[in-house]
């Protein structure tokens, strides 16, 4: 059995570490868009560049990247949220199935939601007053 971990998925844990160390946004996003140049249909490097692209107010490149997101794995509850959060900010429409798609989710996998409760509480501490995570906090009834 091979237990190496390949360089990608090394490259992602450390940007997310970087994350979770408080570090500059914008060269962890950066960090991600390296990872899906070399493997574009990485989700999880979709789903965290969205993010952060929200974080950074970068809404036109987070909708972006939380399609891609969503499109390659529609069972991931953040990449939805993710695309939610984007379509608000952008004012595109669809929020609404996202989100009864996610409450479902979390009714039947319970250890989403709590994922999800950490993700906007993470959200709250970089971006106080983010209104759209405001808005789909009260969606969720977290």
């Amino acid at each position: 059995m091979n237990n190496e971990i390949n360089p990608i998925e090394e490259d992602f844990n450390r940007a997310l570490s970087k994350y979770k160390d408080g570090q500059d946004l914008i060269p962890i996003a950066q960090d991600f868009q390296n990872i899906i140049q070399q493997i574009p249909n990485h989700f999880a490097a979709w789903t965290c560049l969205s993010w952060l692209q929200l974080l950074l107010k970068n809404n036109e490149e987070a909708l972006v990247a939380a399609r891609q997101a969503v499109r390659l794995n529609q069972q991931d509850p953040q990449a939805r949220m993710n695309l939610s959060l984007a379509l608000l900010a952008t004012k595109n429409k669809g929020v609404r199935d996202h989100v009864e798609l996610i409450k479902k989710m979390t009714l039947m996998m319970p250890d989403v939601k709590s994922e999800l409760k950490e993700s906007v509480a993470d959200g709250f501490s970089r971006y106080p007053d983010w209104p759209e995570l405001t808005k789909f906090e009260k969606w969720l009834e977290f």
